[in-house]
């Protein structure tokens, strides 16, 4: 069968894994798939869970908050913030799940700080004109 290199890169770091058959992800149009000798491809995966599977036919599930991947010369790169690989699908499900909870929580707490940093410069220019009698 076929095979093919995949190439994971996070802040963290990188993992090379050989004899990948075949690879299942996820963009903005739809589930894709893509196996050896693939035509030159790229597109950005949506937050959630990919998969592919090795020469041993076992399958690999691949959680990711979202990732640019770039296929070339038999060589699929998929570069993201954070990756996770687990080949049970419950637990890496879970870990997933814990992980867009963390991810919306710190997004509603950085809306909140801007929120707050917003009010204090609206405030403090509002200081600023009284003081300086400036006209908009």
């Amino acid at each position: 069968m076929n095979q093919f290199i995949l190439n994971l890169f996070d802040i963290n770091h990188e993992q090379r894994i050989p004899g990948v058959t075949s690879f299942v992800g996820e963009d903005a149009t739809g589930c894709f798939g893509i196996q050896a000798n693939h035509a030159r491809f790229m597109t950005t995966l949506v937050f959630g869970l990919a998969r592919f599977r090795l020469s041993t036919d076992e399958w690999q599930y691949l959680a990711l908050p979202g990732a640019v991947i770039y296929f070339n010369n038999n060589t699929l790169t998929i570069s993201s913030r954070h990756f996770l690989i687990d080949a049970d699908l419950e637990r890496i499900s879970d870990l997933l799940e814990q992980q867009l909870i963390t991810e919306e929580e710190n997004l509603r707490t950085t809306r909140e700080s801007l929120h707050r940093m917003e009010q204090a410069m609206l405030k403090r220019m509002l200081t600023l004109k009284r003081k300086t009698g400036w006209q908009s």
